[in-house]
């Protein structure tokens, strides 16, 4: 079905290579978070509504979205260091065009770009992990990782608020493209294909599919927050979304090289890492942006001052993340992954009684909590997922679970903002009604605004439970046997 690479992995020096990728990551993570903070700015520079500055950072998620299920077959048509080169190269073009743009529109356009080329680094990036290292060696590699995944959008919004203090916004792009140039060149210098180069024939119905599936999934599930789940254009949206990857899911099972290998979903625990990713995910953006909208629009905090208040959990999760990737590796992820979700679900109850005055001492110390929590358990559940499938699994294995964060990134803030937006309106009747007036006063709103703040963060709490008990279920497995995987694949294909 596939050719299985013979790789020496001591033929390579594995420092500069994953340096240059972790930092060509770091940067492609990094431009993705820093349009939350100078989404106002922008606005009024513009002269754009809110919901249309939003497609900055939607749109750019629809892009990486769409693009990342068809990683798997760029990963085995193209050598590392070709595919690594042609996504910074993109992503370097879309800064350009972000720094200059005249207008919304060519910014929206170069933002487009830069997603483009990002969305293919982290699926890559992990692949290479996944063929270099053994699995009792992939956690400290990984954690090493989670640096760019995580510490990159912590980091991001304080960056990015300095600059929008001090500068014009187009610093934002001007002060990556540097960064991108020097990478393409490092990467031309150290960086080697790490697997056997393959000649798969694309699934054209695959990838139309999928790109419709996902597409449409996550522009409804992103527009949800806005328009509102009774939305004509959001209903439609999701049901084309469903029903495209319900074929898609059909097609990948059925044909003899399919786009995105679904038959990795029978493996178990990387199935049950999956389902946990996805609550994972979720709880992640509870701090991305729950946090930002309380301290900026309620409180009145700058985007510095809400930047630096996520900072010290930002340092924190940084020092952790490769420690966690070692105790991965010593004894596993079910213990790192329970007492991580118990530690974040017990720092967000902090967070569901937040008032008017609530200090700013208090809210770092539990943002630097939920902080602590999730860098125990971030990297070692994809890990020991990945680590149980075969190797010619490996690129569709990254493909899969970057799909499925994405998706789950679209579903919880559309989720998280429906829950915000509903609550803050139902707070806001009810004390209308027991103030007995008529009018809605500028204190009333922030008033229920916060209120509403709460209630999303009790569902939050929800979410990382159910994360906490799957947890308990991962299990240390060996990876799978390639021949006895071989000889069953042949038989499925004979079947179809």
């Amino acid at each position: 079905m596939s050719k299985v690479a013979a790789f020496d992995s001591s033929s390579i020096k594995k420092g500069p290579l994953l340096f240059v990728m972790i930092l060509g990551a770091f940067i492609a993570v990094l431009n993705q978070t820093i349009m939350s903070v100078a989404l106002p700015k922008l606005m009024v520079e513009f002269d754009i509504a809110a919901s249309t500055g939003q497609w900055l950072t939607t749109g750019y998620m629809l892009v990486n979205g769409v693009l990342i299920p068809i990683t798997a077959f760029l990963m085995q048509r193209f050598t590392t260091r070709e595919l690594f080169q042609a996504s910074m190269i993109i992503f370097l073009i879309g800064s350009i065009v972000s720094a200059v743009a005249p207008g919304f529109e060519l910014l929206l356009a170069g933002r487009l770009i830069q997603a483009a080329g990002a969305g293919i680094l982290m699926p890559l990036l992990m692949n290479v992990i996944l063929t270099i290292y053994p699995p009792d060696k992939r956690g400290a590699a990984m954690g090493m990782v989670g640096l760019a995944i995580i510490f990159a959008p912590a980091v991001g919004p304080a960056i990015a608020g300095y600059i929008l203090e001090h500068y014009s916004w187009r610093t934002l792009f001007y002060g990556i493209i540097p960064f991108a140039i020097v990478v393409i060149v490092v990467a031309f210098i150290y960086l080697k294909n790490v697997s056997e180069r393959q000649y798969p024939k694309i699934d054209m119905w695959g990838a139309v599919l999928s790109t419709i599936g996902f597409g449409f999934l996550l522009y409804g599930f992103s527009s949800a927050g806005g328009k509102g789940w009774s939305s004509v254009e959001v209903i439609l949206s999701i049901i084309v979304g469903v029903v495209a990857l319900i074929l898609f899911t059909w097609r990948q099972l059925v044909i003899k090289e399919p786009l995105l290998d679904l038959r990795a979903f029978k493996y178990n625990m990387f199935t049950l890492t999956t389902l946990i990713n996805i609550a994972v995910t979720m709880v992640m953006y509870a701090d991305m942006m729950l946090l930002p909208l309380y301290l900026q629009n309620a409180r009145g905090y700058t985007a510095l001052e809400s930047g630096i208040l996520m900072l010290p959990g930002a340092l924190l999760m940084g020092i952790m993340m490769p420690v966690a990737g070692k105790l991965f590796d010593r004894f596993g992820a079910k213990w790192l992954s329970v007492v991580g979700m118990a530690i974040t679900i017990v720092t967000t109850l902090g967070f569901i009684n937040l008032t008017d005055s609530t200090s700013y001492t208090y809210l770092v110390l539990m943002s630097t909590g939920r902080r602590f929590g999730m860098a125990l358990f971030l990297m070692p559940i994809t890990t020991a997922g990945l680590n149980q499938l075969p190797s010619r699994l490996n690129a569709h294995g990254t493909a899969i679970s970057n799909t499925i964060k994405q998706v789950a990134g679209g579903v919880g803030t559309a989720l998280l903002v429906t829950v915000m937006t509903t609550r803050t309106k139902s707070h806001l009747v009810e004390m209308m009604t027991a103030n007995k007036t008529a009018t809605a006063t500028k204190e009333l709103i922030k008033e229920a605004s916060i209120q509403g703040i709460n209630d999303s963060y009790l569902v939050i709490i929800g979410i990382g439970i159910v994360g906490l008990l799957l947890s308990f279920f991962i299990k240390r497995v060996g990876q799978a046997e390639e021949k006895k995987e071989v000889v069953v694949n042949r038989k499925s294909v004979n079947a179809t």
